[in-house]
């Protein structure tokens, strides 16, 4: 703080200024004499003279310290220290200390070169709180004796080298890869059980369709080959079967002549065709039955 000449002077006395939140050291001839608070003081000049002065107000002090941690790895630790001077106490902080703010630095030194090597790189990225609060404490304790207070301590970086940084972060990648390929599985996996799950109810209920179905057919030709033997007199139902099976046989000639297709034909087949149409009619009627 620039110290302000004699505003007025009459004889060997002057003025001197003194600013808010400032304390100025007088001494006289040498010996210290008392402090001056803010305003304008009367001083026997030259026998009596402002030495100094001291500023009330916080001020922050940065220090970077490179440490090694617990894994061998360099790290730089940034630590911001913010601290006053305590007016009763302006004549220690004055006289007691020649370079207050280098003491400071040699307290946080001390502190985050003791404290860090204890633990490992990640555990000294989670633990910054804990590091402030070993350097607050020890500076606290000492430094209150020399008339500072201070008030608080904040680690503001930890860097580690810059080949250990990268490293760090393709660990954090691979990590996340990892974590997503293992989702992006197990959601393929939910999808397949649930596409197996579908598909298999799909079938079951195409079964259940095609049995119902397949039932209704019979009992309807079951109603039809009763129905008209006894309306028709002498007829079997061998016969009502063999008209039945004649009917749809031209039915299906007719869908299969809708489009161009040459098939062999030989009415020498169609008695072959019925008992083996015949069977497969029996063997239906007994597994829609069984299904039923």
């Amino acid at each position: 703080m620039e110290e302000f000449g004699p505003v007025t002077g009459g004889g060997c006395c002057c003025f001197q200024c003194v600013r808010t939140q400032e304390v100025a050291v007088v001494e006289d001839l040498g010996q210290f004499k008392r402090l001056l608070d803010p305003g304008l003081h009367c001083l026997c000049w030259p026998l009596v003279s402002i030495v100094g002065r001291l500023t009330l107000r916080i001020q922050q002090l940065d220090v970077v310290c490179e440490t090694k941690t617990r894994d061998n790895v360099f790290v730089q630790v940034a630590v911001a220290v913010q601290y006053r001077v305590l007016a009763e106490a302006a004549y220690d902080a004055f006289y007691r200390l020649t370079d207050p703010r280098g003491q400071i630095q040699s307290y946080v030194f001390d502190v985050v070169r003791s404290t860090v090597p204890k633990m490992e790189l990640d555990e000294a990225f989670a633990s910054k709180d804990d590091i402030a609060k070993a350097v607050l404490e020890q500076l606290q304790s000492v430094m209150l004796e020399y008339g500072y207070e201070i008030r608080n301590t904040l680690v503001t970086d930890l860097s580690p080298d810059s080949k250990v940084k990268a490293s760090m972060n393709e660990i954090n990648a691979s990590r996340r890869l990892k974590e997503a390929s293992s989702h992006k599985a197990e959601a393929d996996k939910t999808r397949q059980v649930k596409a197996a799950e579908a598909d298999a109810e799909a079938r079951y209920l195409s079964g259940l369709g095609v049995a119902r179905q397949r039932k209704a057919i019979v009992e309807g030709l079951q109603a039809s080959v009763s129905e008209f033997s006894s309306e028709v007199e002498g007829a079997r139902p061998k016969d009502v079967m063999d008209i039945l099976l004649l009917s749809q046989y031209f039915d299906t000639l007719s869908v299969v002549g809708a489009n161009s297709l040459f098939l062999e034909h030989d009415p020498a087949t169609v008695a072959a065709l019925q008992n083996s149409v015949g069977a497969s009619f029996l063997k239906t009627a007994s597994g829609a039955g069984k299904t039923a």
